[in-house]
């Protein structure tokens, strides 16, 4: 009898097994793909946008109540096994199919993120992962811009993905911001100018861009708490254009929703972010999904507020809640179609659309689409200081240290949801060590723990390349749970564990680093000091001491062999910080990691060291180059004009070194004749261009009127004063660095 029923037992055990097995192969590893294009055998004669919308109106009538409360997040409940699964055991990103209808043949939208490369491709076994958006932002290179983001686009088509978490163009308000790596520097013109650029890439591969996280989402640790608070000028003149810019320039499909709240509000709540100004300020006509998991919390409010999609599953938005609801009266079925009727229009314009090209595998991590990752890395970088060290020579015979903690360390970025992974990453030291394979050169690497032997390693080498900086460790987004982080803002401090990533409290670099710096300083002429991070830092007790400095960034895949062509002047370095970075850390707007509220200021960056004439280390859009670039001849060609005009100006620049280069020529517009507190200046033009040496070339740069108008929020309403202003162009925002002109408003 006993061994009658341990085989029933066993058999029952080995069913369950079999059945664990093979729904977890079924449901989780190799989950069910479904198409993203809509079947147009289905739906004869619908071809035209207005079709489409035609369309949509009536598939919503259509709708019985569950199937519209289905259209307002993402997969049901049941699927947070795949995602947690994927995510922590296979250490890859799955589909998570949103919104779709097989009985009414509405299909799916997949959502990627993408800030540095397709981030579900992990299941392909990785795509092209290129520097940091910060990195990017610092070529001041929107074309190039333009160009990432195409080839980011075609490839999360190749896996499958229509919808794109990116860009991110949450204003640095300060450098120690967690996830500043992920947006382009601290001016809202310089963001607008690369959100609309990467908008427009990744929508002409239909892909629906989302731009991210709206709004004032400039802090990390405390991000899922934080109350931010501000006046209607600061909303409107700082944290919002780059915002407008995606939506009436960009024509953005879509919108990612911030955790944090603002005045008082969490933003998935706040009617005037998500209704008022988007909505009906701004014309928007697309929809909002939420940020993952901790965006929501009352789905009443947020539906009357505009949320239309909570992503990535069903938790605020329910059908139990929801029915609750309509059962009270607190929302009606007209409020539920308001959100469904723009999200779906949006969808099935993107379903119906032509593609292209044939978009398959085999574009991830193509040969060309690697060979822009490497050139996207070279006009990133910045050269901050150079006393006649760099380029480095590349003769035979030299023997080149590579030093530091992170000199042979795969290093892209952060881990968190912009970490995606490519099929191989090109190291400092491997980038150097491959680029002088059969030169007669030696590479030595250390990984300078001991601070006597790699004094000595750089002792005995021709060329000393220390690199410091920073992890996803160290920096990045914050992974913790909600009620920590609740904790440490109410206390001010952190409670508990500090997790991975997140905020840093200090902007110096960590101690191994600057004691390394230290001891190696005057240990070689020939030391360049590279930093790899995603923000400014503070480097006041060293820059001195050292010959060169090279910002690198997290350079992506190829960022080990854009380096070592770099200090070897195959490229010559033409990228410029997209922030300023202060002498004294105290100079920047007051910032907490852990804080329940905050307040954000009219002036931060450059405008702040402006208007209180604060003398900075390096000036925003600062860089140096291999050669030497002239200004003259400043012309303004439109010296009077009306509010509805456009500011022309002309500039020639000439190379006036040994070299080619590029030089990025910027447009300041000053306020001093202005009645209302405005910055001594604002960024509102600038130009890449490229020089050989002995050449000059006219560069024209131009400004509509209206983009010098300020906020006047008793009247509600953008006003252009008719007053003088004074432009200045040059190659940096530094006062020495700029000739300066004026026109007059009329």
């Amino acid at each position: 009898m006993l061994v009658n029923v341990l085989k029933i037992f066993g058999l029952l055990v080995l069913i369950l097994v079999l059945v664990s097995g093979w729904i977890f192969y079924t449901q989780v590893y190799n989950y069910e793909r479904f198409p993203l294009k809509v079947d147009k055998t289905r739906f004869p004669g619908v071809n035209t946008e207005a079709e489409i919308d035609q369309l949509a109106e009536s598939l919503l009538g259509q709708m019985t109540m569950d199937e519209k409360i289905e259209q307002l997040y993402g997969e049901e409940g049941s699927s947070l096994l795949k995602l947690a699964v994927n995510l922590f055991v296979l250490k890859r990103f799955p589909h998570m199919y949103i919104a779709a209808n097989e009985r009414l043949g509405i299909p799916p939208f997949v959502l990627s993120d993408g800030p540095r490369g397709a981030r579900v491709a992990d299941v392909y076994g990785g795509a092209t992962v290129f520097p940091v958006a910060m990195s990017r932002g610092a070529s001041w290179d929107v074309d190039l811009e333009a160009r990432v983001n195409d080839v980011i686009a075609r490839e999360i088509r190749a896996i499958g993905a229509n919808m794109a978490a990116t860009p991110c163009i949450n204003l640095l308000r300060h450098p120690g911001w967690g996830r500043a790596q992920e947006t382009y520097g601290e001016d809202p013109w310089h963001l607008g100018q690369f959100g609309v650029a990467a908008t427009e890439a990744i929508q002409k591969h239909n892909v629906m861009a989302s731009p991210k996280h709206y709004a004032l989402n400039s802090i990390e640790n405390s991000r899922f708490v934080v109350n931010v608070e501000l006046d209607e000028r600061t909303l409107r003149e700082v944290y919002l254009p780059h915002f407008k810019k995606v939506v009436q320039e960009g024509d953005t499909a879509t919108l990612m929703s911030a955790y944090n709240m603002a005045l008082g509000e969490y933003v998935s709540n706040n009617r005037y972010l998500l209704t008022d100004v988007l909505r009906n300020d701004w014309g928007f006509e697309g929809f909002v999904h939420s940020d993952w998991f901790f965006a929501m919390y009352d789905p009443v409010a947020s539906i009357k507020a505009g949320l239309n999609i909570e992503m990535p599953l069903s938790k605020v938005y329910n059908k139990k809640d929801i029915k609750a609801a309509l059962e009270s009266g607190e929302i009606t079925e007209e409020d539920i179609d308001q959100l469904i009727l723009p999200a779906l229009k949006t969808r099935l314009k993107y379903a119906f659309a032509q593609d292209s090209i044939e978009y398959d595998e085999a574009l991830l991590a193509s040969p060309e689409h690697i060979e822009l990752a490497r050139e996207a890395a070279e006009k990133g970088m910045v050269l901050l200081k150079n006393d006649d060290v760099l380029p480095l020579s590349p003769g035979g015979g030299n023997k080149i240290a590579v030093i530091g903690r992170l000199a042979d360390v795969e290093n892209t970025g952060d881990h968190g949801s912009s970490n995606a992974k490519s099929p191989y990453v090109i190291s400092p030291y491997h980038g150097l060590a491959n680029y002088h394979a059969g030169s007669g050169n030696t590479v030595v690497l250390d990984d300078g723990s001991d601070l006597d032997r790699a004094r000595e390693v750089a002792r005995d080498a021709d060329q000393v390349v220390v690199v410091v900086g920073y992890t996803f460790e160290d920096e990045g987004e914050y992974l913790i749970s909600t009620e920590n982080m609740k904790k440490s803002a109410e206390a001010g401090r952190l409670i508990g564990e500090k997790g991975t990533g997140g905020d840093r409290e200090d902007l110096s670099l960590v101690k191994a680093d600057r004691e390394l710096i230290h001891a190696l300083a005057d240990a070689n002429e020939k030391l360049v000091v590279v930093y790899v991070g995603g923000s400014g830092i503070d480097m006041s007790d060293w820059d001195h001491k050292v010959p060169a400095i090279l910002f690198a960034w997290y350079a992506g895949m190829e960022g080990g062999t854009a380096l070592a062509r770099v200090l070897y002047g195959d490229v010559n370095p033409s990228g410029k910080l997209p922030f300023a970075m202060a002498q004294d850390a105290a100079d920047y707007p007051y910032f907490t990691p852990y804080t329940d509220n905050i307040t954000y200021d009219y002036y931060h960056g450059y405008t702040l060291f402006d208007k209180s004439n604060i003398e900075v280390a390096y000036p925003f859009g600062f860089g140096m180059s291999y050669t030497s670039f002239g200004y003259d001849n400043l012309q303004v060609l439109t010296p009077q004009l009306d509010p509805d005009g456009t500011l022309l100006v002309e500039v020639d620049v000439s190379n006036v070194g040994g070299m080619a280069g590029e030089e990025v020529v910027q447009m300041y517009v000053g306020f001093a004749n202005s009645a209302v507190d405005r910055p001594v200046k604002l960024l509102r033009a600038f130009e890449k261009v490229a020089l050989q040496p002995g050449e000059t070339r006219t560069v024209s740069l131009e400004v509509p009127v209206e983009e010098l108008a300020w906020y006047n929020p008793e009247a509600r309403e953008w006003q252009t004063e008719t007053i003088s202003y004074a432009v200045y162009v040059g190659g940096s925002s530094a006062e020495r660095d700029l000739l300066t002109g004026g026109f007059a408003v009329q």
